[in-house]
C-alpha cells in the first residue's frame, strides 16, 4: 500500500484557544485517496496541542479497538504520524520520533471562531520494503 511517491493532506480545526476541534486526514496513493476516518478525530477532540503530541499508537489501538484489523491500524499509524508532523510544526517545536521536516504548511487562517491549517505531509524518507500480495506467501527454499 505505501509508495514512496505519495503524500497526505491534513486539515486541522483548532478553536481559538488552540485546542483541537477535529481533523480531516487523507492519503494518496497509487492514483487511489485513503481517509482515515473519524475515530481519531474524534479522540483528540478537545485535546489540547501538547496532549495530542504525546499520544501513544499502541494505547489508541486499544483505545480504539483496532486489534483485529491490521489495515485500520496502518492508516492510524500514516494518520497519528501525519497530525503529530503537523502539530510540531505548528507550534515550532522537535518531538523525538516526529519529522517535522515531512510537513509544508500551506495555509493557516484564523476566523472569528476557528483557525484553521491546511498542510500537505510529504511520505517517510524511509519505507518498510513492501513485498507484493503475490509474493508474500512465497517461502524461501
Amino acid at each position: 500500500m505505501p509508495c514512496s511517491d505519495s503524500s497526505s493532506g491534513l486539515n486541522i480545526r483548532l478553536d481559538l484557544n488552540e485546542r483541537l476541534v477535529k481533523f480531516d486526514f487523507a492519503k494518496i496513493t497509487c492514483s487511489s485517496e485513503i481517509g482515515g476516518g473519524k475515530n481519531l478525530s474524534q479522540f483528540c477532540a478537545g485535546k489540547t496541542l501538547e496532549e495530542v503530541l504525546g499520544l501513544d499508537f499502541r494505547m489508541l489501538v486499544t483505545a480504539l479497538n483496532l486489534f483485529a484489523d491490521e489495515e485500520a491500524q496502518f492508516i492510524l499509524y500514516m494518520e497519528l504520524d501525519a497530525l503529530k508532523a503537523a502539530v510540531a510544526q505548528y507550534l515550532g517545536v522537535e518531538r523525538e520520533g516526529v519529522d517535522i521536516e515531512r510537513c509544508k504548511i500551506s495555509s493557516v487562517e484564523q476566523g472569528d471562531e476557528f483557525i484553521d491549517i491546511a498542510l500537505v505531509i510529504l511520505p517517510p524518507k524511509e519505507l518498510p520494503k513492501i513485498l507484493p500480495c503475490s509474493l508474500s506467501d512465497r517461502k524461501d527454499n
